[in-house]
């Protein structure tokens, strides 16, 4: 049975002045699954990210939510589907953790109750600790201002979430410990989940899928382990050497 697919990019570019950012882009990425966007840096991972969520807007072909075109005109609609966590949380600083968590949720005029109810749900999946709610970002650490980010972009309840490198600012016994609850969460949920990443461990870890990106364009699709066992091109052989060690560290 084929999966679904709940986005499509269909020969998308994106462009900076001379710089072009995703070159001819075309990817399915399937309902309820984990897909990992994985290259080096200034490879278009997270152009690609921003395209879907239209932080950036394509100047050729299209972006397809569930079958309808995110553009202009469907933006804002579009976007209450989809939750975002960014590189480093992107918290505001001036707000607690609960005023960060239910920021949108207010702003759309969801009941206090409703609110109440939803975040205690987040608190439980992220094992985030209740009496923290009250703290600013600053009084946090940071495995907790990651699930604050986290919980933010699920308070909504969105079909797909979109991770920018959620973890790349964790030092790692905190990393560790993350990776592997929000595998869990995305397990519990089955949501849509799009996640960039460098790392190729991670990318194994999380991914039903990884792309791997280079220069914009596509080099290789497929499950982390046909990546390493048959790569495509001289690029993806050179990729895959070069995360040697953090691969091998998986695989004790």
């Amino acid at each position: 049975m084929t999966d679904r697919t709940a986005i499509a990019l269909e020969n998308v570019n994106v462009r900076f002045g001379a710089l072009t950012a995703l070159n001819d882009v075309t990817l399915d990425i399937a309902q309820g699954k984990t897909t990992v966007l994985i290259g080096p840096s200034g490879c278009g991972k997270s152009t690609l990210l921003k395209a879907i969520l239209h932080l950036v807007t394509p100047d050729a072909g299209t972006v397809k939510i569930d079958g309808a075109v995110m553009d202009a005109r469907a933006v804002n609609v579009m976007r209450r589907r989809m939750g975002y966590v960014i590189q480093d949380g992107g918290l505001f600083p001036h707000l607690t953790a609960r005023g960060n968590v239910t920021l949108m949720a207010s702003y759309l005029g969801a009941a206090e109750a409703d609110q109440a109810a939803r975040l205690e749900k987040l608190i439980a999946l992220t094992h985030f600790p209740a009496d923290a709610m009250d703290r600013f970002p600053a009084e946090l650490s940071g495995g907790q201002r990651q699930r604050v980010s986290l919980m933010r972009a699920l308070m909504l309840d969105p079909e797909i979430l979109l991770m920018d490198e959620p973890l790349g600012a964790l030092d790692p016994m905190i990393r560790f410990d993350m990776q592997n609850e929000l595998k869990e969460i995305f397990r519990t949920l089955s949501k849509t989940v799009v996640l960039v990443t460098h790392d190729m461990a991670e990318a194994m870890h999380f991914g039903d899928t990884v792309v791997l990106m280079n220069e914009g364009r596509i080099e290789q699709v497929g499950p982390g382990e046909s990546l390493m066992r048959n790569p495509r091109s001289d690029f993806v052989a050179r990729f895959i050497r070069s995360q040697r060690r953090e691969l091998g560290e998986l695989s004790r």
